[in-house]
């Protein structure tokens, strides 16, 4: 069994050179923190680099986010996001040699190259999403998952600490994930939330309602959160969820769009006799499952041209197109392995 946790995503604006330079010495240290060499941390140390810059000299609202996972296949993942002005020719703006602002054109060619993980996403006149993660050679174990994953944690405006918290257990065609929501903001709600993670980690895979109950009453002494537990198996194409409060959970593909309602309650304050919910799981649906930092009445074209691409790419557009901007947000989407 697999348990993959992660580190907060922190954000970078980038509007000039010397923002790209804080964001590049961050990667560096998160290298060192995961025990990359020298080489791997280089060439991270340049995709951040390469990204940046391109957003200094084309973008609009330009980011960087930044985060590393745990688990079998430790990684680090580093997110360009900008709103605009978008790629017209994407296969062309992969090309070495081109460029449309006057530099040698190699950058995204680069990127792709450097990484352990690629994707790129960009609709004109909405902006633009590239995707890249790194990984020693010795853990690209990742690509042999039988489920594709990301998730996005990031603060609410103003803090250093996310009152969100997940966990992700995998062994082999089951999948067991955790999403909890601290009430309110900073250290305190990340206590709340980080308690129920402890408590799923015990047994991920073991009773729905028992592991919410065991939940419920371990964060008592904290302020509370909302909580949701997933258990999905690949080979029965099933989902179980049970849950308190307003983390929500949809299914989504081109021809199926459906939330899985949980319960409403707080964990460790007030919560009903637990239910859990059974439903399909077609092979073909991403789940996606999101603290309310996210618009609940998201549109699932958001998402639906992004199916079959790197989950990160999914992720990202819903946290730059849905985020409401005040709240701590995490997204965490699952999908089959293709």
């Amino acid at each position: 069994m697999e348990i993959i946790q992660g580190t907060t995503h922190r954000a970078f604006s980038v509007s000039d050179p010397s923002c790209v330079g804080e964001a590049r010495r961050h990667v560096a240290h998160l290298s060192r923190t995961l025990g990359f060499d020298d080489v791997l941390a280089g060439q991270a140390a340049i995709v951040v680099n390469e990204l940046g810059n391109n957003l200094c000299r084309h973008a609009q609202q330009g980011q960087l986010w930044i985060a590393t996972r745990s688990g079998d296949a430790p990684e680090l993942e580093i997110l360009s996001i900008d709103e605009g002005p978008g790629i017209a020719d994407l296969p062309q703006a992969m090309r070495d040699g081109y460029s449309t602002g006057g530099t040698p054109g190699t950058g995204l060619g680069a990127v792709e190259r450097l990484s352990a993980d690629f994707d790129i996403h960009s609709e004109p006149g909405k902006g633009t999403v590239v995707l890249a993660r790194f990984r020693p050679a010795t853990t690209q174990a990742a690509q042999q998952r039988a489920f594709r994953v990301s998730v996005m944690a990031v603060p609410a405006p103003g803090e250093t600490v996310c009152g969100d918290a997940w966990a992700l257990a995998l062994d082999g065609q089951r999948a067991a994930l955790l999403v909890a929501d601290g009430l309110g903001h900073g250290v305190r709600a990340a206590e709340a939330s980080q308690a129920a993670v402890a408590v799923f980690l015990k047994q991920p895979f073991g009773d729905i309602k028992a592991g919410l109950e065991d939940a419920h009453a371990a964060l008592r002494m904290t302020r509370g959160a909302a909580v949701t537990c997933v258990q999905l198996d690949g080979e029965a194409g099933t989902l179980l969820a049970a849950g308190a409060g307003n983390v929500a959970i949809r299914l989504v593909s081109g021809v199926y769009n459906r939330s899985v309602l949980v319960q409403h309650g707080t964990v460790g304050v007030q919560m009903r006799q637990v239910q859990d919910i059974r439903m399909d799981w077609p092979a073909h649906a991403m789940v996606v499952c999101h603290s309310d930092g996210l618009q609940s009445r998201w549109p699932p074209e958001a998402v639906t041209a992004l199916l079959g691409r790197d989950p990160g790419l999914a992720v990202a557009v819903l946290v730059r197109d849905y985020g409401r901007g005040r709240d701590d947000v995490t997204v965490l989407i699952v999908r089959r392995t293709e």
